[in-house]
């Protein structure tokens, strides 16, 4: 496996451990060869490498004009993330490169190739063996890029050569803010193949880590992964991971009663919530007890009590569902049709979770409101009957035991909703056209769009859903993360402001 840019190794290390999810050995299975300019990054690469007790051969070169692993036709693996839109290779010295079977992207007037994006992908494609495959990064420009670089583009489509390509929106990576393309080629695609290249958009598809950075969640990985496994004819391996989901969808719904912590602990998330309401409400009824029917809390004392049977009464028929639904599973069959049915039956098991959530939600709220009523409106702190700090504890509990019910209710129903995704779209478990996501494109359709490989251009634009599971809280806790971004931000930029000022007034 080659990296022909690998700074610190991630690619390297990240291959190991897929090895290792595949249950084999990273160092029996792969050899790694990198090349880096930087001796420091090449430092920090080794280290990376022997800190997950892995091992390679990591040379300092300037790629461009070096290639001291002679890899050229050899390699079985190339991954890279290079830079982008370099302008600056001396095409004097790259012109007879064996490593550019495509020639040269363009020329400008200083002697130098126009954009080095061409150069890399044909070195990249140069290094495979005739059954080797690449995948790597490249800006979203160089898919459509027009002169020299459409050149070099319509005769690398034409080796037939060209397996897939995803687009991923921008700030996916840490060195590269911009829209990019995931490029994979395959020297040994089968016969069927080799007119066609998969287009996959994936621009809509992703989850927000920090302001700055986004990035797939593992099950949003494993989703465009089948699109290719249904690609490939792999119909097993999604409906695999279609059955997986359903599991799981059950097993969350069960956790829901009973699950172990990262500390080995059983914990009960919605019987603790439940638990722990009604422990608040008993914290509160001496207090309650001496006020008159028609005081300012007896409104939202009533609308709880008549929430907390009801709200009991679902959590009986939610475990009763689970118990169902599990007694069923027994008997599941894995083909396409028998899956697709057990989406379907899953589906008011997922229902009832995100019902479950909004009663969750409702019963704490009322519960605050009832205390913040008796304290400002009941002069309840007054009160020898209002022990302020048990009511304290008995709140924070209840918030704690919310948090943990709402989050494990929430896995139910997502995951059901990631089998569903997959069934929605891909039905006859077979690959198809779907806007504004995947559409296989034959190389007369890449001809009459001026050799273009933006996916993009071919699937379209995905209609307009409806978000019937807006998540406001976690949209606020995006807006919360953000803040604390500039927060930090605002901080470090005040520190340099008044370290300068310092400076200036020093002189």
């Amino acid at each position: 496996m080659l990296d022909p840019a690998c700074g610190s190794g991630g690619m390297f290390v990240q291959s190991a451990r897929i090895v290792e999810e595949h249950g084999q050995n990273p160092t029996d299975r792969l050899t790694f060869r990198g090349l880096e300019k930087n001796a420091t990054t090449i430092r920090l690469a080794k280290m990376n490498l022997a800190v997950h007790g892995l091992e390679g051969d990591i040379q300092k070169a300037i790629t461009y004009y070096e290639d001291p692993h002679e890899l050229v036709g050899k390699a079985d693996f190339v991954m890279a993330n290079p830079p982008f839109n370099v302008d600056e290779i001396d095409a004097d010295k790259v012109k007879t490169d064996p490593r550019l079977p495509f020639g040269l992207p363009g020329v400008n007037k200083k002697d130098k190739v126009s954009n080095g994006n061409y150069v890399w992908i044909s070195y990249f494609y140069s290094y495979l063996n005739e059954k080797g495959r690449a995948g790597f990064v490249m800006s979203s420009q160089a898919s459509s890029a027009g002169g020299g670089e459409a050149k070099v583009r319509q005769k690398l489509v034409e080796t037939g050569d060209v397996d897939v390509m995803v687009a991923i929106r921008s700030n996916f990576f840490y060195t590269h803010t911009v829209p990019c393309e995931l490029w994979f080629l395959n020297r040994d695609k089968p016969e069927a193949h080799c007119d066609n290249v998969l287009m996959i958009d994936a621009r809509n598809i992703y989850r927000k880590v920090t302001r700055k950075i986004y990035d797939f969640s593992p099950e949003q990985q494993q989703n465009l992964l089948a699109i290719v496994w249904l690609y490939r004819g792999q119909t097993d391996k999604y409906l695999d991971l279609v059955s997986g989901y359903c599991r799981r969808t059950l097993d969350e719904g069960i956790g829901c009663f009973s699950v172990e912590d990262e500390n080995c602990e059983t914990i009960q998330p919605l019987p603790y919530f439940a638990d722990a309401i009604d422990a608040m409400t008993d914290t509160l009824q001496p207090f309650l007890n001496m006020l008159e029917d028609n005081a300012a809390h007896a409104e939202v004392q009533k609308e709880l009590a008549e929430a907390l049977p009801a709200f009991h009464a679902d959590i009986k028929a939610f475990r009763q569902a689970i118990t169902e639904q599990e007694m069923a599973w027994k008997e599941q069959k894995t083909t396409n049709d028998d899956l697709k049915l057990a989406v379907d039956r899953l589906a008011p098991l997922a229902e009832s979770s995100r019902d479950l959530i909004k009663q969750t939600d409702l019963l704490y709220k009322l519960a605050s409101r009832l205390i913040e009523t008796c304290e400002n409106e009941c002069s309840a702190k007054t009160s020898d009957a209002w022990v302020g700090r048990d009511v304290i504890r008995a709140r924070k509990a209840a918030d704690d035991a919310r948090q943990l019910a709402v989050e494990q209710l929430k896995q139910v129903r997502y995951f059901w909703r990631q089998a569903h995704w997959l069934t929605e779209r891909f039905p006859e478990a077979e690959l198809c056209d779907v806007e504004g996501l995947v559409k296989l494109v034959d190389c007369a359709g890449i001809e009459g769009n001026d050799w273009s490989l933006t996916p993009g251009r071919y699937v379209g634009v995905a209609p307009e859903e409806v978000d019937e599971d807006f998540d406001f809280e976690k949209t606020l806790r995006e807006i919360h993360v953000e803040l604390e971004d500039l927060n930090t931000e605002a901080v470090t930029l005040a520190a340099t402001i008044k370290k300068n000022f310092e400076e200036l007034v020093g002189v």
